[in-house]
């Protein structure tokens, strides 16, 4: 499955870019029922606009890591769901209602998992605290047009790995403009660590987690001269808080500061977004890092050869991994995308992820490519009933209804193929597209079910229409 990409919206950590309802109060109560209708409402936009990494081995992971914090807290009116977004920053946000969006770049950076988990509880503690509705209460609305205007000018630059200096003279107007809204208060931030550390002893993780993960931040520097706010930018005074956490640590048992690192999980998941999206020359050395005898290291050398066409290179690592991993879910599935892709043993690819789907049998990332060999095949009810299946976990995904709406019209289901296409139109943002889809699937609809279909449909596309509508 492709990512869900169309202008890349850039949002602060914590800071909310969503709207308040028509004529709410600019200062006043900000009600539970308000967040989460506004939480939800956001998450759709930050989903139409973000390149939100549907891979469910990365999709997992960072949702289990927020469910195993959850889990220690008191009960709570947030289910906090977790996206992964595509983008190399190091940062992480949360917003109303206990949305939770974390950068692949902050996963790649960092060193041990309760670094991570360190980010995300504190971000999960801006929430429980309710500094975001709070400073929704005090502070002024500013609409999400407005900053979808101000940001549209770094989109290409984005697209690129890049920036450019109209975007960034936005960015820069947008951010000075909006600071006292943007930034957390320092009382914010020290609650937040409070009872982030706490919740990240609590969750079983080592407590020098927190403060490790903003080492990391301060080294790196990310930012400087670039148009992309970071981490570090909305969360300020990290020197004192350092210190703070320093002297929070020294107080606690040997017992927790001795915790051990559990790390096994955050490698193959740092590996795989490094090798599907790193830079190449820095994923190069981190692999080489691993040597000969490390099969997740060796499979991303493999899908890092794979990129840059070096199919001998590629079928050599996956060999390798292979041979000392055989029964490895992840690797099975990269060596039969691989095999695939790059026209391959296709017979093999089957193999290897009928294996790999035995293994884990919730990765409808795999699922997908299982789908598409059964149609190559031919075997079209296999492949249909599979795209189903995969849209059970991602249904805005508009490759998977790009596929599904083409294998139901080479079954000669019209109306069903059309309105997926229309489907696959409406979540890649592109209305025009969505909207003759449409037609032709009303102009091929025969069987009341395939009405009662269409009207669904222009139900869904009729609320995300409302969303965006309240958006400008």
């Amino acid at each position: 499955m492709r990512l869900r990409s169309a202008i890349a919206v850039v949002c602060m950590v914590g800071v909310l870019f969503a709207p308040m309802r028509a004529g709410a109060a600019l200062f006043g109560e900000f009600t539970l029922q308000d967040e989460m209708k506004m939480g939800r409402e956001f998450e759709v936009l930050v989903k139409s606009t973000m390149p939100i990494i549907e891979d469910p081995v990365v999709r997992d992971y960072a949702q289990g890591i927020v469910d195993r914090i959850v889990k220690t807290l008191p009960p709570q009116p947030y289910k906090f769901p977790t996206n992964v977004v595509l983008h190399n920053s190091l940062n992480a946000f949360a917003a109303p209602g206990g949305f939770v969006f974390v950068f692949s770049g902050l996963i790649m950076h960092l060193n041990h998992e309760s670094e991570l988990a360190g980010v995300l509880a504190h971000e999960i503690a801006h929430v429980t605290q309710r500094h975001i509705a709070g400073r929704i209460e005090r502070g002024r609305v500013i609409s999400l047009a407005s900053l979808l205007g101000m940001v549209a000018g770094v989109a290409a630059g984005l697209a690129g790995g890049g920036s450019n200096a109209g975007g960034a003279a936005m960015m820069g107007s947008m951010a000075a403009s909006s600071s006292a809204m943007l930034k957390y208060s320092r009382l914010d931030e020290d609650d937040a660590d409070r009872f982030g550390i706490r919740y990240l002893v609590n969750a079983g993780y080592n407590p020098k987690g927190l403060g490790g993960a903003f080492e990391v931040l301060k080294s790196q520097n990310w930012g400087g001269g670039s148009s992309i706010p970071t981490y570090l930018s909305t969360h300020p005074d990290l020197n004192a808080r350092l210190a703070s956490l320093r002297a929070d640590l020294q107080s606690m048992p040997a017992e927790l500061k001795n915790r051990k690192e559990e790390d096994g999980r955050f490698h193959r998941v740092q590996a795989l977004l490094w090798a599907r999206h790193g830079d190449p020359a820095h994923a190069e050395q981190n692999f080489a890092k691993g040597g000969d005898k490390n099969p997740v290291s060796l499979m991303g050398r493999a899908m890092l050869a794979a990129r840059q066409n070096r199919i001998k290179d590629a079928e050599g690592f996956f060999n390798a991994a292979l041979k000392l991993a055989p029964d490895d879910a992840l690797i099975l599935r990269e060596a039969a995308i691989f095999e695939y892709t790059k026209g391959g043993d296709i017979g093999r690819a089957r193999r290897y992820l009928e294996k790999s789907l035995r293994l884990y049998p919730g990765d409808y990332y795999g699922l997908f490519f299982y789908a598409r060999i059964l149609d190559d095949s031919g075997d079209r009810a296999g492949a249909q009933q599979r795209y189903r299946d995969v849209l059970k976990y991602v249904p805005e995904d508009s490759e998977v209804h790009t596929y599904y709406g083409r294998s139901l019209g080479a079954s000669s289901r019209l109306s069903e193929g059309y309105l997926h296409l229309a489907y696959a139109a409406l979540y890649a943002n592109n209305q025009r597209r969505a909207e003759g889809w449409l037609d032709k699937a009303k102009t091929s609809a025969r069987t009341q079910e395939e009405k009662a279909a269409i009207k669904e449909y222009e139900k869904k596309a009729a609320e995300r229409a409302k969303i965006m509508k309240e958006a400008r």
